[in-house]
């Protein structure tokens, strides 16, 4: 957690501003038993009245002045910890952009928004009672032992026998508590991963019947959080009792060994009262510090997980000797030199000796089966994995020896999954190029064949897209995702399986304004349908992370069985020809 609070650095001058104020009303709260202790002594049992009225000013003040600062102090601590979260809310976000996909799939979607909301929010909460009481509560427990010597200094012999149970007690139910705190956040992990499921696969839930199953998967993370968070309740619940037990306890013993001491005449009334609310004082700030041990543990288990993803470094990462300048000189041609890529933990490389060269104003196609690493190829180029052999190239340099924004300013994706954002349709074609005129993101939309439903929507190109384009079809979605690439006029297009929701005559409309529409760049295309690839330039035929074929449809028909095989479970013997 101290590592996190590096980042208070640009707060150094607030905090001493607190602390100052912090220290200030500790001192009028400390101050106050002195002044009734002279009221009770001097006024009261002297029946002076103007001395009464004096002293009761005098306190009036005091409490006046302490109630200020106190504000003072909650408002400066509250703008600390509330610009210490955002600014580690942001280092989070931004470093979690620079992951490859890999980092992702290592912490988990889920897991990641709960470091950054919820972990952050415990650790800003235990920041801002830290500013409070990291000043107040030591001040409070000395000044007032301090005091309670001064007023009586064998009566201060019940406190040394008071404090050590008192401290030992908070110690040893927060011990008790520490485990289940950390276990709590793994837990929120597993609640929020369920709910996450169960929400963007509602779909697929509902077509199979399964929402009682994904309701007891719900009901069983909420219940195991629940039990965990009861029995540290449980434990900590404890605390309160014990804590007023003792102090009681001590209460007790002052006011009987206090009556001892004044019936000698070793003590006033007013000093023994007075003794008695420094006892409290110092008591309430031990328990000030017990407030704090049961967040603390809780605040350093989240402030271990969100330093897991700060100091977790993206295995895909821009080089020394790369350069931001070669985006200008790109021609786009794409090559693979024996190239090979393996996911962690697994068996199989997921590609094997990937050599193939595509050039611009070429259309290259890439299929394969289920698993044949055709998606994977695709990922190489823009660099979401680095392949783990051979050489990627674009232009005749590895993509390695590029910057990551400068290589992906060459490149167009429209993946697999087709992902809209909430926003309008013109927004979201705007997202591949910020600048684009309207006459550009029209054209984008005419050539993805998006223009005829795009402009029958009630505001046309200022229609408002649902989150994930959740308002339009899988077709349309997929028509939005390509002319959002089209407008971007990149060197490269990667299409990967962006066609597969489309009908035969608007995939075939679609391909043949792509091929106008992209004459100076190159093309990838990875599909399912044979249909979708045989005019292509070029087809790859990849099977179980191999080059099974390279060539034309009539010549893959001829040379390569895989092919053919693919070719036979899709079209008749007339339309294969």
């Amino acid at each position: 957690m101290l590592r996190l609070f590096r980042l208070l650095r640009p707060y150094r001058a607030a905090i001493a501003l607190v602390m100052t104020l912090i220290l200030l009303q500790s001192l009028s709260e400390l101050y106050l038993p002195t002044l009734m202790a002279d009221i009770v002594n001097n006024g009261v049992i002297e029946g002076d009245k103007p001395y009464i009225w004096r002293m009761g000013g005098y306190m009036l003040l005091f409490t006046v002045l302490g109630t200020v600062v106190s504000i003072l102090a909650s408002l400066y601590a509250s703008r600390i910890s509330s610009g210490f979260g955002r600014n580690v809310r942001s280092k989070v976000f931004e470093h979690a952009e620079n992951f490859s996909l890999q980092e992702f799939d290592r912490i988990g979607t889920a897991s990641l928004i709960t470091r950054t909301t919820n972990d952050i929010n415990q650790v800003q909460q235990v920041l801002m009672m830290m500013l409070r009481l990291m000043v107040m509560a030591p001040m409070m427990c000395i000044g007032g032992i301090i005091m309670a010597l001064y007023k009586d200094a064998e009566l201060t012999l019940v406190l040394l026998v008071a404090l050590p149970v008192l401290a030992g007690a908070i110690w040893l139910i927060t011990s008790k508590g520490m485990p289940y705190f950390k276990a709590i956040q793994k837990k929120l992990d597993r609640l929020n991963l369920v709910l996450r499921e169960g929400l963007t696969g509602i779909r697929v839930i509902r077509s199979f019947n399964r929402t009682e199953h994904e309701r007891d998967r719900f009901t069983d993370a909420n219940r195991d959080l629940m039990e965990t968070s009861v029995k540290v309740n449980q434990i900590m619940a404890v605390m309160m009792p014990v804590m007023m037990l003792i102090m009681n306890l001590s209460t007790i013993a002052i006011v009987w060994f206090g009556g001892l001491r004044i019936d000698d005449g070793a003590m006033g009334v007013g000093d023994l009262m007075a003794f008695i609310q420094y006892a409290m004082q110092i008591m309430f700030s031990l328990l000030m510090f017990s407030m704090m041990f049961v967040m603390v543990p809780r605040a350093s288990a989240s402030a271990v997980r969100i330093n897991e993803v700060l100091d977790m470094e993206p295995s895909v990462t821009d080089r020394s000797a790369a350069s931001a300048k070669d985006k200008s000189s790109a021609a786009g041609i794409v090559e693979f030199d024996d190239v090979s890529f393996s996911y962690p933990g697994a068996e199989m490389p997921a590609l094997s000796g990937i050599s193939f060269r595509a050039g611009p104003g070429e259309i290259t196609a890439i299929i394969g089966g289920t698993g044949s690493g055709k998606t994977t190829l695709i990922n190489l180029i823009p660099r979401f994995f680095d392949a783990a052999g051979g050489s990627v190239r674009i232009d005749g340099k590895d993509v390695g020896y590029w910057t990551q924004e400068s290589l992906r300013e060459t490149i167009a994706l429209v993946p697999q999954k087709a992902v809209l954002f909430s926003g309008t349709v013109a927004e979201n074609i705007r997202y591949g190029k910020e600048d684009a005129t309207d006459e550009e993101v029209r054209r984008a939309a005419e050539t993805a064949q998006a223009l005829d439903f795009v402009t029958a929507m009630p505001d046309g190109f200022d229609s408002v897209l649902a989150q994930g384009g959740t308002n339009v079809s899988g077709g349309q979605k997929q028509r939005l995702s390509i002319a959002r690439a089209l407008v971007r006029r990149p060197k490269v297009y990667l299409f990967d399986d962006s066609f597969s929701a489309l009908d035969y005559k608007t995939d075939a409309k679609l391909r043949g304004a792509l091929r106008a529409e992209t004459s100076d760049a190159a093309v990838l295309i990875v599909a399912q349908r044979v249909s979708t690839v045989m005019d292509a330039d070029r087809i790859i035929v990849l099977d179980e992370g191999r080059i099974a074929g390279i060539g034309t449809h009539k010549e893959l028909m001829e040379t390569c069985g895989v092919y053919r095989e693919i070719v036979s479970s899709q079209l008749s013997e007339e339309e294969s020809a």
